[in-house]
């Protein structure tokens, strides 16, 4: 492939994606790492270990799982960015405007200024840090019977990544602070289905290295990664259950699919080979679904339908008057990544002051109100960085391939044309043609790949 290597920087640029931090930020996120007063309460004697993509050093949550006579006990420690963050400090005004941390192939955007996020504030093993603890006790179901949330210092034990936690258990010999995570997320997962949580846990379109250059491939999460994501939602619906008692905070809201949506969903069923029974939810149907046919794929790409209306609310007094993630199945919050999404800050205060009976600090019912834009801004920004990339890597990809053909499979179609899914390299594109139908195997001849318009265009080879 010749020609100029792919290149982000004109996205960030583009996209108007925050650059570095000013030094006065930067000043006081030094001062505030060299000033940290840690909490009281010694919880350094937890076995807890991180869990995370490999090489990860901005590490937000630390995990231990323990059996109990009821049970079991989850600890689950949230670095504590409070402790770093002065209130209405510049520190703090450039956090607002950048909302979460930014993700493209060749850099990471931080949120933090990496002297906290990959720093003093990280949940890095070895080091005593301050920290938001939660605990829970959970039921032989999985069920939560109690929950506890308060400031402790903590020592993590090691940095685990999902690669390498998988083939411990694989193995036989998983890390002692997560040797119960695949039991205990089973049993979470198993409570998701009763509250009809959907998940189309599709694989993921990913950039990664290819040598000197890029590609892309589909990804499906390892097992380990839905058990350990069930952790986070349980402490995310525990966070919403503190605040909706405390009666204020901020909700991430998902709206119930309408019944049109649901019958639109339920007609195209049959032609894709999905059985859906009488009076089954939507996220019922999901689950049964095998991601390695191309037909229940293609439903489930038709499914993200259900999950539309993604947003943040924050209330004060009165509960929303649409509280839940229709994902979830249950209200929720953002809690347990306070070093990648600026929102997850207040709720973990929120949440401290409830369980502790006091007041919330006026510095955050001063902003909540305001946090809603901010994220939506911001989740905005990280979405077209995420297209954006997408878009750029296949085109780049394609560029020297026009005229060749594509074994693909079709995902949607609307009698002009349709989206469709190529393996290799791992491409979802537009094609053109006639009589096109979810689910069908066609062959795609491409015919157009331009880098500078970021965009790929394929039709159906022999029409």
């Amino acid at each position: 492939m010749a020609g100029a290597p792919l290149d982000f920087s004109g996205l960030r640029v583009e996209l108007d994606v925050p650059g570095d931090f000013s030094s006065q930020a930067v000043a006081c996120a030094q001062a505030a790492a060299q000033a940290v007063r840690l909490p009281d309460l010694d919880r350094t004697d937890l076995e807890l270990v991180t869990v995370d993509p490999p090489g990860s050093m901005d590490l937000d949550q630390a995990l231990h799982i323990a059996p109990c006579d009821h049970g079991y006990r989850v600890s689950y420690a949230i670095a504590d960015v409070a402790s770093f963050v002065p209130p209405a400090s510049v520190l703090d005004s450039e956090l607002q405007v950048r909302g979460e941390t930014i993700y493209f192939p060749d850099a990471r955007v931080p949120l933090h200024p990496t002297v906290l996020s990959e720093g003093a504030a990280s949940l890095l093993p070895g080091q005593v840090r301050p920290a938001v603890l939660w605990q829970f006790d959970l039921d032989g179901f999985g069920e939560v019977t109690k929950v506890d949330v308060r400031r402790a210092r903590v020592r993590s034990r090691a940095r685990l990544d999902y690669a390498g936690v998988q083939a411990s258990f694989e193995a036989g010999h998983p890390h002692a602070a997560v040797r119960l995570l695949p039991e205990v997320g089973a049993l979470r997962l198993a409570l998701a289905r009763q509250r009809h949580a959907i998940n189309l846990d599709l694989p993921a379109q990913e950039v990664e290295r290819a040598g000197s250059s890029w590609t892309l491939r589909y990804r499906a999460p390892l097992p380990v990664e839905s058990y350990n994501a069930e952790i986070s939602l349980m402490t995310g619906m525990s966070a919403a259950q503190l605040m909706l008692r405390g009666g204020f905070g901020i909700l991430r809201t998902v709206p119930p699919a309408d019944s049109q949506t649901i019958d639109e969903l339920r007609r195209i069923a049959p032609a894709l080979g999905v059985a859906w029974p009488a009076g089954a939810a939507p996220g019922d149907v999901l689950a049964g679904l095998s991601r390695a046919d191309s037909r229940q794929v293609a439903f489930l790409d038709h499914a993200a339908s259900l999950l539309r209306g993604a947003a943040y609310v924050a209330f004060d007094g009165q509960p929303p008057e649409q509280p839940l993630h229709a994902g979830i199945g249950a209200p929720y919050a953002h809690a347990t990544a306070p070093l990648r999404r600026l929102v997850d800050r207040y709720v973990s205060e929120i949440c401290l002051a409830v369980q502790a009976g006091t007041p919330v600090p006026q510095w955050v019912r001063d902003r909540v109100p305001t946090l809603p834009a901010s994220m939506a801004t911001a989740d905005h920004r990280a979405h077209a960085v995420d297209r954006a990339v997408l878009d750029l890597t296949e085109a780049w990809l394609l560029r020297d391939r026009i005229g060749q053909t594509f074994a693909a499979v079709v995902l949607s179609a609307d009698g002009h044309g349709a989206s469709i899914s190529i393996d290799e390299p791992a491409i979802r594109a537009l094609c053109t043609g006639t009589s096109l139908q979810p689910g069908q195997h066609i062959q795609a001849r491409l015919v157009a790949a331009d880098v500078a318009t970021r965009t790929v265009r394929f039709e159906l080879a022999g029409q």
